[in-house]
């Protein structure tokens, strides 16, 4: 290291000379040397940045180096510098040379002063401690030491129920940070436009979790006499890390935080879920924050929204709590809108929120499971146990709710309907000459979702088909050899993104390819994602495209666990969603036993019995084709479905 740094220092000074390296007659190289070198450039910086005013400092600089030159007799004359070291420079700089041992000295000696200062005017004879304490070798106690590797031990999932009804489960593991919270079962599919109250008012429940993502810890505490300000300082102070996120089946509550403050975190995080305040000028905030955010929605997310609408379309019957006393009984569940709309925003208040905790919240311990990763089990049964032990059924005496995935009473299952939806947009008022492009995704249905037994060839038959953006680094891992990258974003060039994607709800689902391009080729990406579905359902897939999918499907799963948050989101939402938890070494099993024989049959079964879903998001929507010239397509190409071929 010492010779390479010597070898590169020689060359930088001859570089700044302009000598040849063969042709230097310096002395011996120093850190010195490089000292100088960078002291030019720091003060060619400062040249730029200050103008006048760095040129009057360079000249008095200049003026003291000549009236000292007497009184250095001998003195080797300054350096010259050509007009190509330093252009904008009528005269060279000073430049001085400061020895470490010097520096070290000078310092020894000023803090000498100054405890003898201090101590003669305070009279003390001892010197002044430090104010920052020594750092040591020993960990603080908040940071646990790594425990010897015979004490560790595979860690497990643990679940138990307490007596109402609530679940908690978690794994253990040798971190010094916990991730604990909640998940709720309840999201935007319960939200309704219109709710008829017993004092025949209504209140509107259609974007509250939306509202209640946005409130989450931002609401005053009653019950522990905190307002949002000190709840945020008290979480603060704890050096937690909150989130909260909602889903069309869920909601999320989470706290990230040391081990030792994991107890204080999860009191305020239950008292953020069961009964915050919610005031009415916290909400007329949040929906201001609301506001903003519709003005500039992505088009991916009015994409995916519009494939959901298109997909559970409205019903011929009501699809509602039959009472007929909202406009929207006829949408289904899945079919409604997850984010508010600009038409629901004006309707939500904090009676809303109140309302909708109340009728999916409060009396539904069922729907109720407490998470945790990081932390000893017994401990989170305790904190589940002293904060979401109390709660009770809307009816007691009814018998316990059926096992998932309708444990919320309030869930009733839809149906898949396929369709369209075609929004086309305005030209971005701030952005007119930015890039604009047609968004197009082609879907089917996944019958039964989470608990469909095709759901792991699913998962393997998009991770296959990969894709991404058409600006991607590349290299391992990022799917530059799936089959969309290969077959559509490498082969054409106006394509912008081409990925595979899947959604799964409880009693159904989607899997779909989505693009975009230019306007004038949205058609041809059309086409494009048609080929790749009817080859699909023709061709059996490789086995080296198979086992490559698969490996990088275990892959994902493995590393994502390795986070403790998608640890405790994981526990938290298969507890939810089945009952119970599948490890890992389960699921990477599955994923081994899928063949390209269950990657044809879910293609065929889609293509073949289905009607397909289609989104369109764009300025220009018009080269796209209508649904029914998709199926024709469809039809049309598949018609040698039978005849399958390769290998």
């Amino acid at each position: 290291i010492l010779v390479r740094t010597t070898c590169w220092a020689a060359v930088a000074v001859c570089a700044a000379r302009r000598r040849p390296l063969h042709q230097s007659h310096h002395a011996p190289i120093s850190f010195t040397s490089l000292t100088s070198a960078a002291h030019q450039r720091q003060q060619h910086r400062e040249r730029h940045d200050n103008g006048p005013a760095f040129q009057q400092v360079v000249r008095t600089r200049m003026d003291n180096a000549s009236s000292a030159a007497p009184a250095a007799a001998g003195a080797p004359a300054p350096p010259t510098f050509s007009s190509y070291d330093f252009p904008e420079r009528n005269e060279a700089p000073v430049i001085t040379r400061t020895r470490a041992i010097d520096v070290a000295s000078s310092r020894r000696a000023s803090d000498s002063s100054d405890n003898i200062n201090t101590s003669s005017s305070t009279g003390a004879s001892a010197i002044v401690p430090p104010h920052s304490k020594p750092i040591s070798s020993a960990p603080p106690p908040a940071i646990l030491s790594a425990p010897p590797s015979a004490r560790l031990s595979t860690p497990a999932t643990e679940i138990t129920t307490l007596p109402n009804g609530v679940r908690v489960g978690s794994m253990e593991t040798p971190s010094p940070v916990s991730a604990v919270g909640v998940l709720l079962d309840f999201g935007s599919r319960h939200e309704r436009l219109r709710n008829a109250l017993p004092d025949d008012s209504a209140v509107s429940t259609a974007g509250v979790n939306h509202l209640l993502e946005l409130l989450a810890f931002q609401s005053s505490l009653p019950s522990a006499s905190l307002s949002s300000t000190h709840l945020r300082s008290r979480l603060d102070n704890l050096g937690a890390a909150t989130f909260a996120n909602s889903s069309r089946e869920q909601m999320m509550y989470c706290v990230d935080v040391l081990r030792p403050n994991a107890v204080p975190a999860f009191d305020l995080l239950a008292e953020v879920v069961k009964c915050p305040e919610v005031a009415e000028e916290e909400v007329e905030e949040m929906k201001k924050v609301m506001e903003f955010q519709l003005m500039d929605v992505v088009p991916q997310i009015l994409l995916g929204e519009g494939l959901q609408m298109a997909a559970y379309g409205k019903l011929a019957e009501s699809n509602g709590d039959g009472d007929g006393d909202g406009d929207d009984d006829t949408l289904q569940q899945l079919g409604r809108p997850h984010f508010c709309t600009a038409e629901a925003l004006p309707l939500l208040s904090a009676r809303s929120v109140h309302f909708f905790k109340e009728q999916n919240l409060l009396h539904n311990p069922h729907g109720v499971v407490v998470s945790g990763s990081g932390i000893e089990h017994d401990a989170l049964v305790e904190l589940a146990m002293r904060h979401f032990g109390d709660m009770t059924a809307a009816n007691p005496n009814e018998p316990p709710p059926s096992p998932p995935p309708h444990d919320n009473p309030h869930t009733l299952p839809s149906t898949y309907t396929g369709g369209q939806y075609r929004l086309p947009t305005p030209l971005h008022s701030l952005y007119p000459d930015k890039p604009q492009y047609t968004h197009v995704a082609l879907a089917f249905e996944a019958p039964l979702g989470w608990h469909s037994p095709h759901l792991v060839p699913l998962c393997v038959l998009q991770t296959l088909l990969g894709g991404g953006s058409s600006f991607s680094a590349g290299g391992p891992g990022k799917g530059m050899y799936s089959k969309l990258y290969r077959e559509v974003l490498n082969r054409y060039s106006w394509v912008e993104s081409a990925e595979a994607f899947s959604s799964f709800h409880a009693e159904s689902g989607l899997w779909g390819i989505s693009g975009s391009c230019r306007p004038d080729k949205a058609g041809e990406l059309t086409k494009a994602m048609v080929r790749e579905f009817v080859e699909l359902s023709r061709y059996y897939v490789t086995e080296e495209e198979l086992q490559r999918a698969k490996n990088m499907l275990k892959c994902n799963v493995l590393t994502q666990l390795e986070s403790r948050l998608v640890l405790f989101e994981d526990i938290g939402r298969q507890i939810l969603t089945y009952g119970r938890r599948e490890d890992a070494e389960s699921m990477c099993g599955k994923i081994d036993a899928v063949t390209k024989e269950d990657i044809i049959e879910v293609v065929r079964m889609a293509i073949g019995t289905m009607r397909p879903t289609m989104g369109v998001v764009g300025v220009d929507i018009s080269k796209v084709p209508m649904i029914e010239d998709v199926e024709k397509m469809l039809s049309a190409e598949s018609m040698g479905t039978h005849s399958v071929g390769g290998s």
